[in-house]
């Protein structure tokens, strides 16, 4: 094997392993922890994944924020602060604020939301 091929097959292994391991990541999430706290907090009253209910669906959310390095923080903003929010019959209203200050449930239920 020459030299200039070895280097250059190792750097795409390297690179294809690092894109694996971090796609990987962002979806490393609690499915059935994070429905729970989703219920237990009242989302599903307004929330639904694949459609509109009172406020937008899931996927919607999830569409909104894909691709951005910033998308899990904005949704933990929007579950742990109580702003005003639009709802889809136009009206305004104060978001609730999910009953968690558990970094790590925080991160896994906006991770669920991301991944619809």
């Amino acid at each position: 094997m020459k030299p200039r091929f070895a280097v250059a097959t190792v750097l795409s292994l390297a690179s294809a392993l690092a894109a694996l391991s971090f796609s990987g990541m962002a979806f490393a999430f609690d499915e059935v922890a994070a429905k729970a706290l989703a219920k237990k907090n009242d989302c599903t009253k307004c929330h639904a994944v694949d459609k509109d209910k009172k406020a937008t669906s899931y996927k919607k959310i999830a569409a909104k924020y894909k691709g951005k390095p910033d998308g899990e923080e904005k949704v933990i903003k929007n579950i742990t602060v109580a702003s005003k929010v639009k709802l889809t019959d136009g009206t305004e209203e104060e978001h609730k604020v999910i009953d968690t200050k558990d970094p790590k449930a925080l991160a896994n239920i906006a991770q669920w939301i991301l991944a619809q």
